[in-house]
């Protein structure tokens, strides 16, 4: 990505996350990046472009690092705690990023339907190492779909605890947390 396509593209994720999507204007995102409509418009034909290459190009970060992360591991439980971990990570380095996703993901219109597809999606690939744990015996034997989505929320309730505490969180010590309470309770 070029350096004015990624302005563009960091620009719009403050603005989005900070005023909404439907509140946040192409004249502000131009007119913060510092470049005229042309430009915005070379790199991305509308607002919604904009939008969809963030949730895309954000999302897809996530899986692939939980994918190259969990290939490491050889015990299902230490590729949870990798999932839970990374997740973590993910949420406090991009906040702007899942602060949008989630907000969107509410509505039926096309943008909550995007943004639900990428969330089901990423869900998917925890569920399937949960299964895959369960069969060798290193998870308990309970729903995977239920549990691949409490793992999501809970990594996504990282969120309310920053904003709770109004200061940046000390990214191992909740891991640590969370591993000595919900994770180690999946273990069979």
């Amino acid at each position: 990505m070029n350096k004015t396509k990624r302005k563009i593209f960091e620009t719009s994720m403050k603005l989005f996350a900070e005023k909404g999507y439907d509140a946040t204007s192409i004249e502000e995102i131009t007119a913060t990046v510092g470049v005229a409509k042309g430009t915005l418009y070379y790199h991305f034909s509308s607002k919604e472009e904009i939008f969809n290459f963030l949730v895309e190009e954000g999302m897809k970060l996530l899986k692939n690092s939980i994918e190259i992360k969990t290939a490491k591991k050889e015990s299902y439980m230490d590729k949870i705690r990798a999932v839970v971990l990374i997740q973590i990570k993910v949420i406090v380095k991009y906040e702007n990023l899942i602060s949008i996703v989630l907000s969107q993901i509410w509505g039926t219109d096309a943008r909550s339907k995007t943004c639900k597809g990428y969330v089901f999606e990423y869900i998917k690939t925890i569920e399937k190492i949960v299964e895959e744990g369960i069969k060798r015996g290193e998870i308990i034997d309970l729903d995977p779909e239920i549990i691949a989505t409490e793992v999501f929320g809970l990594t996504c309730s990282s969120l309310i605890y920053k904003m709770k505490r109004g200061e940046e969180i000390d990214v191992q010590k909740l891991f640590t947390e969370m591993d000595k309470t919900v994770i180690k309770m999946l273990k069979k």
